[in-house]
């Protein structure tokens, strides 16, 4: 009985690509509209799910056991502008400090910077760092590829992104240990090159004492923000709540009308996460209209398969097929529509991810637009398309089984 079944399943499988083989046209368009859309799912989730993976991996050079604080709220704009923002402080440095639960804490200042180097103006960000232990707060994300890092005393000096030492298209030439740059007007002897991170923005950086771009920007004892690193045994969630509390407490505010914002690194990670999840989700969404459209152009085609087949439906029922052999018969044939649409979908998908990679890398020089795939992504895409074929071809495989074989076989 088994064997039976299983000899009528693969009867159903050949008459099926049969009449797929010999509608060759009609079969590569009726797939179109189904590989468009599984390419686009494919390849959107492929490049989210490596971009999710770049980011949890910049975050990680900072650690989950971080609070940061930044000027800011729903009411004073957003972080790192300007208008109308409160100051972050040393004395505010000194107040998160004494917070309980707090191991150390660092400031940071985070400007546009004009760097000159070679007779070329290049626009980057200028970071100014702690010239001491105090550095250690930010973790990897500042670590040294080679040179030195910042010490105490230090006056012009600064450390360069990795890109200004491997490309020599930014300036013209790159720059080494020991050379002069200028930063805003001002002369800085290069003492360190920052280890690769993948990011252009960051990997183009000068980082420079912070004292050093205090005099320069004239801002002293204001920071962009300020990161705190969270004692062992306590959770970064509530040290993060104490120190609000502490600067409501020092600022004289209530709780929803602060002019700072407290949020964890876990936090910070959850956002891009939510944000991306946000985009996808729309993205897919306009490439589900792709799929409706060739779920509907299955449905099309197979109703017109119906018609010109119902002398043979006839012939079918007539030497003893039931009416849920003919039906599984075209629904096996829908189904064939999807999967060979998926198959390609899912080529071309993955290759439009790693198209992406490839133009990220070597044309925008970042390592965040990745493309991770998992065989969970191709079999679930696989095991859609196939199903979406099936549904697409129920109301025709049910008009194919409901025929009346006497009329059918009469049908011209």
């Amino acid at each position: 009985m088994q064997a039976q079944i299983a000899a009528g399943a693969r009867d159903y499988f050949f008459i099926a690509l049969v009449g797929m083989r010999k509608r060759k046209l009609r079969s590569w368009l009726t797939m179109l509209g189904i590989f468009v859309g599984i390419a686009a799912v494919v390849g959107l989730i492929s490049v989210s799910r490596g971009m999710q993976t770049a980011i949890a991996e910049q975050f990680s050079t900072v650690g989950a056991d971080r609070v940061i604080v930044q000027p800011g709220s729903a009411f004073f704009g957003p972080p790192g502008s300007s208008a109308g923002l409160a100051k972050i402080t040393k004395h505010d440095i000194e107040l998160i400090r004494k917070t309980r639960g707090v191991e150390n804490a660092a400031g940071y200042v985070l400007k546009t910077a004009r760097m000159e180097f070679n007779g070329k103006t290049k626009f980057v960000f200028g970071i100014g760092l702690p010239a001491d232990d105090t550095i250690a707060v930010f973790g990897s994300r500042f670590d040294i590829s080679y040179g030195r890092g910042f010490r105490k005393g230090d006056g012009r000096v600064a450390i360069i992104g990795n890109a200004y030492s491997t490309n020599e298209d930014l300036l013209g030439k790159t720059i080494g240990i020991g050379d002069t740059i200028a930063v805003e007007g001002e002369e800085m002897r290069v003492v360190g090159v920052r280890k690769k991170l993948g990011d252009p923005e960051n990997d183009v950086a000068v980082l420079a004492p912070i004292s050093t771009l205090w005099e320069i920007y004239g801002n002293k004892d204001e920071y962009s923000a300020i990161m705190a690193e969270v004692a062992e045994g306590f959770k970064p969630s509530q040290v993060a709540e104490r120190i609000k509390e502490e600067m409501r407490r020092d600022r004289k505010q209530e709780r929803g009308n602060e002019d700072f914002q407290v949020q964890t690194s876990e936090e910070l990670f959850a956002s891009f996460t939510t944000i991306l999840g946000i985009v996808q989700a729309v993205i897919i969404g306009i490439a589900a209209i792709s799929l409706i459209v060739g779920s509907i152009g299955v449905m099309n085609t197979m109703y017109t398969a119906v018609l010109e087949r119902t002398r043979e439906i006839g012939v079918m029922k007539a030497v003893g097929a039931r009416n849920r052999d003919v039906m599984l018969l075209f629904l096996i044939e829908s189904g064939l529509y999807g999967l060979a649409g998926g198959l390609v979908g899912i080529a071309f998908g993955l290759g439009m991810g790693k198209l992406v990679e490839f133009a990220a890398t070597n044309y925008l020089g970042s390592e965040l637009l990745k493309a991770s795939t998992s065989p969970y992504l191709i079999l679930g895409a696989l095991a859609f398309s196939f199903l979406l074929g099936c549904i697409s071809g129920v109301a025709p495989a049910r008009q194919a089984a409901r025929l009346n074989p006497v009329q059918a076989l009469r049908y011209e």
